[in-house]
């Protein structure tokens, strides 16, 4: 019962969205961290995700059923009742809320429920099954863990913030298409409108890489902006690159788009976590802060 539960809340999405959490904190933290702030915010996103996810999970469960990937899940097979569920994903997300408010500041709270709004109420109930631009606003909520993190320590949207929402929403788009290419037959069963069943796999291919091209130019700003450092740069430029390329690659994949997308999934997963690991570590320090440090 207890693992019924926990799977309702979607483990490996939170753990994902944490990794980014930790990205946008230490990014913003340049090196000073406050180490029970950053607790709080893990523990508050954390909440708020598992939530959404759980409420996702009771939304979805007519699709589900007709999803090869997803048939098993637990709300499908009666595992743990649809009133259960629900009041597990509502206590969860008042609690993500007030820890996040209390622990950390109101603005991380207010961005959290944003992107939780945007996540259940637009997403899920509607954008998802009703049109084509569901992707793309669901990219949104999906890019706040980052921004949350980040403005946990800043306490306000500036322009890192900004980028970070940037990086993070364009990179879900590539992503979330080379699921819906490779998993191609789930979504037309399901009858969900995404980008490769509506329009085709090759506007889908286009899409991809026009959508690449502007994740880089994205994750380039926060060296150029001041935020990280060249190492950073080097490395976003990097997989930024090489990602295009398998991207540019499925143009002549045309027999194998099964194959060609689960790959481009794969290493969108290692470019954005590599990406989370070097703002962590290659942040740059203002200029003011040097100087008082030297003297």
């Amino acid at each position: 019962m207890v693992k019924s539960y926990l799977q309702v809340t979607k483990p490996g999405i939170i753990v994902g969205n944490l990794i980014s959490v930790v990205g946008g904190f230490l990014l913003a933290a340049k090196g000073h961290l406050d180490h029970m702030l950053f607790i709080y915010t893990l523990i508050g996103v954390s909440l708020v995700v598992a939530s959404g996810c759980a409420f996702n999970n009771l939304i979805d469960r007519d699709i589900d059923r007709k999803m090869e990937r997803t048939k098993n899940r637990v709300l499908v097979k009666g595992l743990i009742s649809v009133q259960a569920a629900f009041v597990l994903a509502t206590v969860l997300g008042i609690l993500g809320f007030v820890t996040l408010y209390f622990g950390a500041n109101p603005l991380a709270m207010w961005l959290a429920v944003m992107g939780f709004m945007v996540y259940v109420f637009v997403y899920s109930l509607y954008m998802k099954r009703h049109s084509v631009y569901g992707t793309l606003i669901g990219s949104l909520s999906g890019a706040a863990p980052p921004v949350i993190g980040y403005c946990a320590v800043s306490n306000e949207f500036d322009a890192g913030a900004l980028i970070l929402l940037a990086i993070f929403s364009l990179w879900q788009m590539p992503h979330s298409y080379a699921i819906a290419i490779f998993r191609f037959k789930d979504y037309q069963t399901a009858n969900i409108p995404v980008l490769p069943v509506v329009k085709g796999i090759a506007v889908a291919k286009h899409h991809i890489m026009l959508y690449i091209i502007a994740f880089m130019f994205a994750a380039l700003m926060l060296s150029i902006g001041g935020y990280a450092g060249y190492k950073y740069l080097v490395v976003a430029m990097t997989v930024s690159l090489w990602w295009l390329c398998m991207a540019l690659s499925g143009y002549k994949a045309e027999n194998n788009d099964h194959i060609w997308a689960r790959k481009l999934f794969v290493f969108s997963i290692i470019t954005i976590f590599t990406l989370n690991i070097m703002m962590s570590i290659d942040f740059m320090v203002p200029a003011h802060t040097v100087v008082s440090l030297a003297n």
